[in-house]
């Protein structure tokens, strides 16, 4: 049995403000899986302040295991650059590899140390003492 030929993979990268964009088309396979590692080294060695890369995967039509590491080395890189990594646009596909290997979260959530954006999110209240008994109880007295 023969496998259907992969279809080229097309990277199309920009970058402004800070925030670095590769568009991704065709397959994310083990023919082309380097093609976006490169890309992505380049994009970060000639920016060096970026603050987030952006993924577009809405064109991408099919990733394997190759691609998979792929991705995982992109993050490793954007980590090490203090870049936040965005799985933008991700198909229905490649969420089901993300969601069966483990990884969805690894890849989609923010990079250790980063801050989170929009509202600081509230600490339950302490004000509560842990030794104050609750209401009605008999306690020892001073």
């Amino acid at each position: 049995m023969t496998s259907p030929p992969s279809a080229p993979l097309t990277l199309t990268p920009s970058a402004s403000h800070g925030t670095g964009r590769i568009e991704l088309s065709g397959d994310l396979d083990h023919h082309h899986a380097g093609l976006l590692v490169e890309a992505v080294d380049r994009l970060l060695a000639e920016q060096p302040g970026l603050r987030a890369l952006r993924l577009d995967c809405a064109a991408l039509s099919a990733v394997d295991s190759s691609g998979l590491a792929a991705l995982l080395m992109v993050r490793r890189r954007t980590d090490t650059a203090g870049a936040g990594l965005h799985l933008d646009g991700r198909p229905v596909q490649l969420n089901r590899l993300l969601e069966i290997t483990g990884t969805l979260h690894h890849l989609t959530a923010p990079r250790p140390g980063a801050r989170a954006t929009g509202s600081p999110q509230r600490a339950a209240p302490r004000d509560t003492p842990a030794e104050q008994p609750p209401p009605g109880a008999t306690g020892p007295t001073s």
